[in-house]
């Protein structure tokens, strides 16, 4: 038996009287057939869309190359004898292309040709394949030699523009992506990666929904970082193949023709680099800790109850290592419609702990338990449609050497079950450093100051600064893109979706990054002002003595690969179900907690906070 894999013996169904045994489908025969028919129909439906994205990965490598090659091929006068642009009309568009017929003379030789640029085809991608036509045209009737590139080998091969199109290559390259990546995608997740589910039909499972998932049958699961690790290797050998000729090209475009703007494909290779980097520590991590499974106490994770567990790390034990647990809930959805599709995710909920690191079987073991509220969704076993939910479990600590950055997605059901097995006093330990660390960083976001009848709390400008740098960042990239497409490109349609959405995303992050709220409160109402810039533009006041709750809610999150942050406002609610925010930007359920006990306090409202517990 392999290791990491288990298997349980299952009770004998005895048939129905009458029911023939020699010649019937049993339920795993079924679920074997209906499996299969599964895996056909999903087959054939990633097929084409894998072929498009290979066909289009083809068109884009093959462009390059020959935009690389074609930087050692000699210029010549030419002659044109025909010029203009064909339009190729369908019911609802019409496509354009270029052509020419020319000679020339190459080493006292005559020669005609008719290769205009080097994406061959007709297309409507801006202003490019007209705007060549008539240039060509003109040329053509006013009796103008043109410039034509000779490859020196091969005579009988010749162009007219060189150049690369970044409207066109950045276009294809999307559908190289988002084909490629739903056809391999499906394909790989339906052949290749071990099936999750099972036969729901059998009695153990109306009891026991976890154990439709392979990978749950015991509470020993596995993270996914060796998924993860080829996934990072894969994806980067692809981007680079693509972007690895482009510095070669560009330098030519840049330095021969001062053409500026081709250098926004320095992007490609940039962020190839950046693939490259991701995949190495990727595979260093692999190495250095290896399958690190978590073994569950309560198993599965208990909604209204406790999510807790071990880890034994393949590494020496020391007590400066520090080991952040976070634990999310998560909602799976695919939204768009037909091409446009995706997956998608956001964080319903989210704590985090300080697992306790002692010495263990293998080194260092890590404990850790999470209290989990009730009223959360349970994980899905199969992941049968567009919508499910799951939850996952990141370990991470930046240690001597490689760090340990690991996601684990585990069995979280509405049992209400509590750990049996882990040591009390380890789980504490965690606790109060994860506290001592929720205090610190709720002191990092709040300002106190002293007023008439108190302390006031501040929440300043900046106070969110890295997610707002990133949000303003990704926005001038895609406001670039959008402006180089439309303006370069003539692409206005294309160009103008990337230059709104790069829009939406810089405001928010400008929001984000400029906005401050101002707490103040004196024996008879609470007050918040919120400013932007310094300038007020909202206002609220409630009065103290109607306060019946201090409370918590997640306000918004911000993704980087499957890690998520959920960041919670602090709000207080009245008797008539009104609310007053008095806190935000805090990271996770504990720091939020934290700081319900810091306003509390700070503005008298201890009582509250004790009647809410």
């Amino acid at each position: 038996m392999a290791a990491g894999h288990y298997t349980r013996e299952l009770r004998p169904i005895t048939p129905p009287i009458g029911w023939d045994t020699a010649h019937s489908t049993g339920p795993h025969d079924v679920a074997s057939v209906e499996a299969m028919k599964s895996k056909v129909v999903t087959g054939l439906f990633a097929i084409p869309f894998a072929a498009f994205g290979a066909w289009m990965l083809w068109l884009v490598a093959s462009e390059t190359f020959d935009a690389w090659q074609v930087r050692s091929w000699i210029p010549v006068q030419a002659t044109l004898s025909d010029a203009g642009y064909r339009t190729n009309s369908s019911d609802d568009s019409s496509t354009y292309e270029a052509y020419a017929t020319y000679s020339y003379y190459f080493n006292a030789q005559p020669y005609v040709g008719s290769r205009v640029s080097i994406g061959e085809g007709a297309d409507n991608i801006g202003d490019y394949q007209t705007d060549t036509g008539n240039w060509l045209r003109r040329e053509m009737q006013a009796g103008n030699p043109i410039t034509v590139y000779v490859d020196p080998e091969q005579p009988e091969s010749a162009i007219i523009d060189p150049a690369l199109r970044w409207g066109m290559l950045a276009f294809k390259s999307m559908f190289v992506i988002i084909f490629g990546g739903v056809g391999f995608g499906l394909l790989y997740a339906t052949f290749v990666m071990k099936a999750k589910a099972k036969d729901e039909l059998l009695p153990e499972h109306q009891a026991a929904p976890w154990l439709a998932n392979d990978d749950w049958q015991t509470p020993t699961v596995r993270s996914n970082s060796k998924n993860a690790m080829w996934v990072a290797l894969g994806f980067a050998a692809v981007w680079n193949l693509i972007s690895a000729p482009l510095p070669f090209v560009l330098y030519e475009e840049v330095s021969e023709k001062q053409n500026y703007p081709a250098l926004f494909g320095l992007l490609f290779p940039i962020v190839g680099i950046g693939l490259l980097v991701w995949a190495l520590r990727r595979t260093l991590e692999w190495r250095r800790f290896g399958p690190a499974p978590i073994t569950l106490d309560p198993y599965p994770g208990a909604i209204g109850g406790h999510v807790g567990g071990t880890i034994d790390l393949n590494m020496p034990f020391s007590q400066a290592a520090r080991f952040q647990v976070t634990l999310s809930s998560i909602k799976s959805y695919m939204s768009g419609s037909g091409k446009n599709r995706s997956r998608r995710e956001t964080a319903d909920w989210q704590d985090k702990v300080i697992a306790n690191a002692e010495p263990g079987a293998k080194g260092t073991r890590l404990v850790f338990r999470f209290d989990v509220p009730d009223k959360l969704r349970e994980s899905d076993a199969q992941r049968a449609s567009d919508t499910f939910h799951l939850w996952r479990l990141n370990v991470r600590a930046e240690l001597d050497g490689v760090d340990i950055d690991r996601d684990y997605e585990i069995p979280v059901y509405a049992t209400r079950e509590k750990s049996r097995h882990l040591s009390a006093h380890s789980v504490e330990k965690g606790r109060a450093e994860q506290s001592r660390l929720d205090e610190q960083a709720v002191h990092k976001v709040v300002s106190m100051q002293n007023g008439l009848y108190g302390k006031e709390l501040f929440f300043p400008m900046g106070r969110m600064l890295g997610t707002a740098l990133v949000g303003v960042l990704f926005g001038a990239v895609f406001g670039a893109s959008g402006w180089f497409l439309i303006v370069h490109e003539g692409a206005r349609v294309f160009g103008g979706i990337f230059a709104l959405v790069g829009g939406l995303i810089g405001l928010f992050g400008l929001y984000s990054m400029f906005n401050s709220l101002h707490v103040s409160h004196d024996s008879m109402s609470v007050r918040t002002v919120r400013r932007i810039l310094g300038i007020a533009v909202k206002r609220r006041e409630m009065r103290r003595d109607s306060f019946v709750k201090l409370d918590k809610k997640s306000s918004m999150q911000s993704q980087s690969g499957g890690k998520h942050t959920v960041y919670y406002d602090v709000y207080a609610v009245d008797s008539h179900g009104n609310k007053i925010v008095l806190g935000e930007s805090f990271k996770g359920a504990s720091e939020a907690d934290a700081a319900m006990r810091l306003i509390g306090q700070e503005l008298g409202l201890t009582d509250v906070l004790a009647s809410d517990a």
